[in-house]
């Protein structure tokens, strides 16, 4: 038999997989511990018991996000060598990621970053922080990529990384806004012929 603690814990787990669907679909903006106790079919204050308001469900919304996005699409790259093996897979996988359909696909921070562009909130804040570490973990494997040699030495990380999310923004336009079964294609393209741009004329790979 479950015990009162495992039952707690597998209910908070319940709603955090609830509300991580909803704002994948909403937007983390739009989340609210009445939607998410009508769709687990729990009153609202059994909802605010477990976790215990509604910045800290977006909180451990974003986490949740986190965790996904380490396991999905950072953690398998360190499994290449260091430099543009390891950035390739992790534009590819991250792309492969944008595009994902289903409930509990998208990304948080993409649409979030749109969602709270104009805003200044704790909510903005948390979402800014996580674009932040991603960003300073795609210079930390440019830079990388410098040091191996397969990029010039006179590249730009920052830019670099600047131009990658250029293209992830473009990509979910395309992706879920305009529809086009073509845009994954399209962003592979553009990230090859960017990449061709920094490459070292030494790096044969």
């Amino acid at each position: 038999m479950m015990n009162l603690s495992s039952k707690s814990e597998a209910t908070y787990a319940a709603i955090l997989a609830a509300a991580y669907e909803m704002a994948a679909a909403d937007g983390i903006g739009k989340l609210s511990l009445g939607e998410v106790a009508k769709r687990m079919g729990i009153s609202k204050s059994g909802v605010f018991s477990r976790v215990g308001s509604l910045e800290a469900l977006q909180a451990a919304v974003l986490d949740e996000s986190d965790r996904r996005f380490a396991e999905d699409v950072f953690m398998p790259s360190l499994r290449l060598p260091a430099g543009l093996p390891r950035l390739a897979a992790q534009v590819e996988r991250w792309t492969e990621s944008c595009c994902a359909t289903g409930p509990g696909t998208g990304c948080l921070y993409t649409a979030g970053a749109f969602e709270y562009d104009d805003l200044q909130t704790p909510l903005r804040d948390r979402l800014q922080q996580g674009v932040e570490r991603w960003r300073a973990s795609l210079r930390k494997t440019v830079r990388q990529a410098v040091e191996v040699g397969h990029l010039r030495p006179d590249t730009d990380a920052e830019q670099l990384v600047f131009e990658i999310y250029c293209l992830i923004v473009g990509l979910m336009h395309d992706t879920r806004f305009m529809r086009d079964p073509a845009a994954p294609r399209r962003m592979q393209m553009a990230f090859s012929r960017l990449i061709s741009t920094y490459k070292s004329f030494n790096y044969q790979g």
